[in-house]
């Protein structure tokens, strides 16, 4: 992985992850496609992990698809000598999984067992907005510039919003902003219900918020995304079934016990990690 396109620093079961292409925008070339898909399946199997927050470094989250880049992978493409590998159609590409490799970057972060905080500045367009969407919850500074600006360069949104705009937006609404592209404040996309909070700082509130939940018992906490993500959509027998399967698992465990132990001991819980 280039790891210098995506920082990562885990403390006390909170990851700090940064986009770190600053002197673009975060723009999404390929290899930053592939920086932030290899960061997310890294994170996925950290049995410490509590709570992960999003952001990025410089002057904004993430501009969207870095077109320069991808114009000369189209040059590639057309040529002889052109690999698979660095064309944009291998961004079509789903290596036998159900997603394919342009809808990982979003995906990825609703594929956590934990929950992830997108802290957004600056810009968040197109392909950066739809990255922040595949977060649990998005908190914004009041100056954000949010935009599914697809329609500006003749395409469709199609990293993964089908199943990430669907949890937040009436369609007629995302109908509206995917025609549109209209470029969204901070406080207008809060109203929408596209960010969670406003916060003048919203690394510092996100942090904040993800150490809360790192205080939490993980396994109630990974039971609890687990529930959301797969009972929002499917029918009452599967959300109820899950609900008593989950509860069930979780009454009389170790880190439920301890929960309940603090609590009456007026003290700070000492959970152990997920097996």
């Amino acid at each position: 992985m280039q790891e210098e396109l995506v920082t990562v620093e885990i403390k006390d079961g909170v990851a700090d992850v940064r986009l770190n292409r600053p002197e673009k925008y975060n723009a999404l070339s390929q290899p930053m496609f592939r920086a932030i898909i290899e960061t997310g399946e890294r994170l996925r199997d950290e049995k410490s992990l509590r709570a992960v927050v999003l952001s990025g470094n410089g002057r904004g989250f993430c501009a969207g698809l870095d077109m320069d880049s991808f114009a000369k992978m189209g040059d590639s493409d057309n040529s002889a000598a052109g690999s698979k590998a660095d064309t944009p159609r291998s961004l079509l590409d789903t290596d036998g999984r159900v997603e394919n490799f342009a809808q990982r970057p979003a995906l990825v972060w609703k594929y956590l067992p934990v929950p992830v905080i997108a802290a957004l500045h600056g810009v968040a367009y197109g392909g950066g907005a739809q990255v922040a969407l595949g977060a649990d919850i998005r908190i914004a500074a009041p100056d954000l510039k949010l935009s599914i600006m697809e329609i500006k360069w003749g395409l469709v949104p199609d990293m993964s919003i089908t199943q990430t705009l669907r949890d937040i937006l009436p369609m007629d609404v995302a109908k509206q902003l995917t025609f549109t592209g209209q470029i969204l404040s901070g406080p207008e996309a809060q109203q929408l219900g596209l960010v969670t909070q406003i916060a003048d700082d919203p690394h510092a509130e996100a942090m904040s918020m993800a150490r809360e939940i790192a205080g939490k018992s993980p396994e109630a906490i990974r039971a609890a995304k687990q529930l959301f993500e797969t009972a929002w959509h499917a029918d009452a027998k599967t959300g109820l079934e899950l609900e008593a399967e989950l509860q069930a698992g979780l009454i009389g465990s170790a880190n439920q016990r301890e929960a309940i132990a603090a609590n009456f001991a007026k003290r700070a819980p000492e959970f152990h990690d997920p097996e």
